[in-house]
């Protein structure tokens, strides 16, 4: 699986970084992003070595999460106390994860992967790139079907989406091929991964988009993108008008842009 965004040869001034590829795994409370970070544990400590740095408001509570479930030598894995709003430091101050970040390389380096999850917060969060090189964001089929047409710019513009436990889908009532329907429509066509961690094929595709990623990243071929503040969404009609798709320039102010779209 090729990121869509990635060229087909190697920039002439491309050059390999000196230190490990952060990536960052965000999404809304209980989509499940902590067990997302230990099924890539489980299926990659064995070839890549591996940090891991959790975002948790007043607690390590993440962090203990993933030290309790052996997926990793437990002083790989770091928390961060933001003390704010989960958004705060992943995107607007993030001197407290760069610092855990290097700390973890000096410690243990050289890395191939630090793992960054942010701490649960909504469809608007999205990492800096000053932070992380890619990012994926995670949505549950239990938050409902129709989230993924809510939008918001980690859905849309993430490196990839994953739609995870899809194996409760049809407890909870949700028809998940047309989540991944619209994930893909959303998205025009960049990478959404269906997850379950009870399905080894799944599993799978998610390890070969960080294989693929990793491997871009390290000739200097992959490029952060910012997914910023808005993204393609959905307004209802008013007055008899049909609900029309639209988007935001950055900056814009939302409450006057939707006036002449």
């Amino acid at each position: 699986m090729t990121p869509p965004q990635r060229g087909s040869s190697v920039p002439e001034n491309a050059t390999a970084p000196a230190r490990a590829m952060r990536l960052g795994v965000a999404g809304p409370v209980g989509t499940g992003k902590s067990s997302l970070i230990a099924t890539l544990c489980r299926a990659l400590s064995g070839e890549l070595r591996l940090g891991v740095i959790t975002n948790d408001i007043y607690t390590d509570e993440d962090a203990r999460f993933l030290r309790s479930a052996g997926v990793l030598d437990p002083e790989r894995i770091r928390p961060v106390e933001t003390g704010a709003c989960p958004h705060t430091a992943i995107r607007d101050d993030v001197t407290a994860n760069l610092l855990a970040a290097e700390d973890l390389e000096a410690d243990f380096g050289p890395l191939d992967l630090v793992i960054i999850e942010s701490g649960g917060d909504n469809l608007t969060a999205t990492f800096s790139p000053a932070l992380v090189d890619a990012q994926v964001f995670v949505l549950d089929v239990a938050g409902g079907g129709d989230v993924v047409r809510k939008g918001g710019p980690g859905i849309a513009r993430a490196d990839l989406l994953v739609i995870n436990k899809t194996d409760l889908g049809v407890h909870v009532g949700v028809d998940v091929k047309r989540m991944m329907r619209e994930g893909r429509n959303v998205r025009q066509g960049a990478p959404v991964v269906a997850l379950s961690r009870h399905d080894e094929a799944s599993i799978r595709m998610l390890t070969d988009w960080v294989r693929d990623t990793l491997a871009h990243y390290r000739t200097g071929e992959h490029t952060p993108v910012d997914p910023g503040p808005m993204a393609p969404h959905f307004h209802a009609g008013q007055d008899g008008e049909e609900p029309h798709l639209h988007t935001h320039a950055h900056g814009q102010d939302p409450a006057h842009a939707g006036q002449s779209a």
